[in-house]
């Protein structure tokens, strides 16, 4: 899937903390989790990876990625504050950290978050100037940045379905900027990714939530808004 750029790579990001990869880009990568947990979570399992893993309390990346899944934007003053107000919220969390994962990208954290009976896996790299890429979705690969309005569809490898979906978001008028699909096995479950110029109507995000083949449509704003 192609990277998209924007001047916010070039300047970074408005935020609060030290750091724009350690603090800023967990922010967002954890604004992205709420997204897709779709509601406050209840619990948090929080694990740090490489780099992370060695300077996460010193450099604020705990505050930051409890105050993501508070979905508090990068700007927002209570990020300094965040791990007391979750406490006062009753959002429980657990931070866990290991150090040498050769495989992944040296700022790299995964998020498993909770809220009733729905959990959801997120694992996202802060690349610097307050980037992301979020790796993979509920053990999927994705690879998508969040700059722009992103849906991820979760349905079953048919035939046929990737041409649909995009003939039902050009009918909205959604300029497709990428499309990507991954899935464990042939006629298994496939994840769609899409990431789009504009926001489809709550009528063609609820007209494909109904279709007996898809099991599941998460739509993500550009996370910085």
């Amino acid at each position: 899937m192609a990277e998209q750029s924007s001047v916010f790579d070039m300047i970074g990001p408005v935020m609060i903390g030290p750091s724009s990869s350690h603090t800023a880009g967990v922010v967002r990568i954890g604004r992205v989790a709420r997204k897709i947990l779709g509601k406050a979570p209840e619990t948090a399992d929080i694990t740090f990876y490489n780099s992370f893993a060695r300077t996460y309390e010193g450099h604020g990346s705990d505050r930051a990625i409890i105050a993501g899944l508070m979905d508090f934007k990068t700007d927002d003053d209570r990020i300094k504050t965040a791990l007391d107000l979750a406490k006062e919220a009753g959002f429980q969390y657990k931070f866990k950290s290991v150090g040498n994962a050769s495989v992944m990208h040296p700022n790299t954290v995964k998020v498993v978050a909770t809220s009733g009976d729905r959990t959801i896996e997120v694992v996202g790299e802060s690349r610097g100037g307050g980037v992301i890429k979020i790796g993979s979705v509920n053990g999927f690969g994705v690879g998508f940045n969040a700059n722009l309005s992103t849906m991820i569809i979760m349905a079953a490898d048919k035939k046929g379905a990737i041409a649909f979906i995009a003939t039902v978001l050009a009918n909205e008028d959604c300029n497709i900027a990428s499309m990507a699909v991954n899935r464990k096995g042939k006629n298994d479950r496939a994840c769609h990714v899409i990431e789009m110029d504009s926001k489809p109507s709550q009528v063609t995000i609820d007209f494909l939530k109904h279709l007996s083949w898809i099991n599941e449509v998460i739509f993500i704003p550009d996370i910085d808004f």
